[in-house]
């Protein structure tokens, strides 16, 4: 009976938005995009179990839904995520920016058993100081074992075509294009690829350390105008929008976003302007992409301070009462 009713309501949702105008955001070449629908998963939460929702006018494409407070919130505003032109939300909830250089490798997470590093596009501007940049790749190193997602590199974009390029220990990955597509390793710890949508997005999980969301994006016209990338046919920057989700990390943990993992880290960035920026790019620069050479690295390093009773901690598990819009939010783990 309880299925019969979520059919029920299930199919009186699709009648009211196929009679119903939803208003599409402008999108890739100055396209229309409808928000995406999504709903929560987790049978846990009975009232909003399955329950659908439009993402928000701000990211018609990247949301998800918050089960406990039952609402569509925006994948870029969540602990762990690392989108646009750098913007980071660390564990810690606060958000900041971090533009390193184009064409060059920063560690973003660094741990006795987990390093992670990424590679750096862009363009320079010479109106200002720094590059514009974006994360084209991200390499994952763990045990004695490596991962490479990376987003290809684009002229033109096409939404219905794949730009997501996958390696577990140097072998290509090649998922099927249609949502739900998975490869699983076969060998411990157990490593999981799995299609979120039928291009351009994947969940990639090793168990019992981390999981990310990735989505590969374009630099659209309008994005490039509003923000001076003078973005050209040639390329449109295609690049890496992720959502990390930790487990097991331990306090000796760095790396621009790992930091922010760690119980006693305050943040080094100046939470009091419109767009806190985290310096001291020479701590974090690693000399290529599977190096675990970064000033900061904590990669292999015996850690005796930390007892095995934290080693069930989960993180980037927080309740965050805002954070939609501004330099950060208010999270309690």
């Amino acid at each position: 009976m309880k299925n019969l009713f979520h059919l029920l309501v299930l199919f009186l949702f699709i009648i009211c938005l196929s009679s119903t105008s939803i208003e599409a955001q402008t999108g890739y070449g100055g396209h229309k995009v409808k928000p995406r629908l999504v709903r929560c998963r987790d049978p846990s939460f009975g009232k909003c179990f399955l329950f659908w929702f439009l993402c928000p006018p701000e990211c018609p494409r990247t949301c998800l839904v918050d089960c406990g407070a039952c609402k569509p919130v925006c994948s870029c505003n969540l602990p762990g995520a690392v989108c646009q032109d750098p913007r980071f939300v660390g564990g810690d909830g606060i958000t900041f920016y971090f533009h390193g250089r184009k064409d060059q490798d920063f560690c973003l997470v660094s741990d006795t058993n987990l390093h992670i590093n990424a590679h750096f596009i862009g363009k320079r501007n010479p109106k200002l100081k720094r590059d514009f940049t974006w994360v084209q790749s991200i390499a994952v190193m763990f045990n004695n074992h490596k991962l490479h997602i990376s987003a290809m590199k684009t002229s033109k974009w096409d939404k219905n075509v794949d730009r997501i390029i996958l390696h577990h220990n140097n072998v290509p990955i090649l998922l099927p294009t249609n949502e739900g597509a998975m490869w699983q390793s076969l060998t411990a710890p157990l490593v999981t690829f799995k299609r979120t949508s039928n291009v351009n997005g994947v969940l990639v999980e090793v168990d019992g350390i981390f999981r990310v969301k990735v989505g590969v994006v374009p630099i659209t016209p309008q994005e490039s105008r509003v923000h001076g990338y003078n973005i050209t046919d040639e390329d449109c920057f295609a690049h890496l929008e992720l959502g990390f989700k930790f487990y097991n990390l331990t306090n000796m943990v760095d790396g621009v976003l790992g930091q922010t993992y760690s119980e006693n880290y305050v943040s080094k960035a100046n939470l009091g302007t419109s767009m806190p920026v985290l310096g001291g790019l020479h701590k974090y620069l690693s000399s290529n992409i599977f190096s675990t050479d970064c000033p900061v690295t904590r990669f292999g390093v015996e850690n005796e301070r930390v007892s095995k009773e934290s080693e069930a901690v989960e993180y980037a598990s927080l309740s965050c009462s805002s954070g939609m819009t501004g330099a950060g939010m208010v999270c309690k783990r």
